[in-house]
């Protein structure tokens, strides 16, 4: 059987369900999976106007909120947003869905909407009953012939925050995670590299010590129970190391640049270290946009095609 793979709609006002209804429509998406979009009918059939389309046959599961103010920002937009994110969660939880992927949200409508949070990693971890810091982002998109995926040990943090955050358990926690992730991928022999925190990986203690007290120990740690990790190199040549299935990075803009850089409209962010297969597109909810029919959905369709939908459902007994 097809997997189901459920899709949160994000920020109403914005182009999530837009580009959820485009990819739940998409051929190459339909052939390897059944999508599920969940969030507000209303929304969806008010953007499926703009896009040219009806619902049709689409599957929905129907969160029935009031009718967002497309294009605006407001606190029942961000309630929405985590609303469809939460009970697709939890229905991956239930073993109603293989995988969940999110649609954009709009931060300053989850903060005026006074709810607490900072990126999907942690937010799905909680939802699975997990400590927020269990969720790790990990980027994944294809450039020049190469499959590149990139996980953090920090995310949504001040730079100063994230310095404070960076500790060898989190860390080991962040590369088992990976290996993980990659295994369930189909990657029998994960390689992993590393990367350092301070310019040229602290230049043998010459620009810090981190690389020195953190970061070098951590993966001799893990070195020990048979995992392929190798670092901390300089983030800068990072991802010119061929030969790795995987790198993992100490900040949020270590990755964040070189994936929005290399493959923009097409990077799919995936959410390891919990139960529930999440992924989610790399851009904002374009709120400028929203309800002219003109957003891309590249990026969406890779979240479901590259990652969420690689599994495959047992038959039915």
């Amino acid at each position: 059987m097809k997997p189901r793979v459920a899709i949160a709609i994000g920020d109403p006002a914005g182009i999530g369900p837009e580009i959820s209804l485009k990819a739940a429509r998409d051929p190459q998406v339909r052939e390897i999976c059944q999508p599920v979009l969940v969030g507000s009918r209303e929304a969806l059939a008010m953007h499926a106007v703009a896009c040219g389309t009806t619902l049709g046959d689409l599957y929905i599961q129907d969160l029935k909120y009031p009718a967002p103010r497309i294009g605006a920002v407001a606190p029942e937009h961000g309630h929405a947003a985590l609303a469809a994110a939460g009970a697709a969660i939890d229905g991956a939880l239930a073993g109603n869905y293989d995988a969940v992927v999110g649609a954009p949200h709009t931060e300053a409508a989850i903060h005026a909407a006074g709810l607490a949070f900072d990126g999907y990693p942690s937010f799905v971890a909680r939802r699975c009953g997990l400590p927020p810091e269990e969720g790790v982002l990990m980027l994944c998109f294809a450039y020049a012939g190469r499959e590149l995926r990139i996980a953090h040990v920090t995310l949504h943090a001040s730079v100063r925050q994230a310095l404070a955050l960076i500790t060898g358990p989190r860390i080991i926690r962040t590369l088992r995670a990976t290996e993980a992730a990659l295994r369930a991928l189909a990657i029998e022999k994960p390689r992993i590299a590393v990367s350092g925190v301070n310019p040229h990986a602290g230049e043998a203690g010459a620009f810090g010590r981190e690389e020195i007290e953190l970061i070098a120990p951590a993966i001799a740690e893990v070195q020990r129970a048979g995992m392929a990790v190798e670092g901390p190199y300089g983030a800068d040549t990072l991802l010119q190391r061929t030969g790795y299935d995987a790198y993992v990075v100490m900040l949020h803009d270590q990755g964040h640049v070189a994936a929005k850089l290399l493959a923009p409209q097409r990077v799919a962010a995936l959410t390891i270290g919990t139960p529930v297969l999440f992924s989610s597109v790399g851009h904002g909810s374009a709120l400028d946009i929203a309800g002219q029919g003109k957003a891309d959905a590249s990026a969406m369709r890779e979240a479901i095609t590259r990652l969420a939908a690689r599994r495959r459902r047992a038959p039915a007994t």
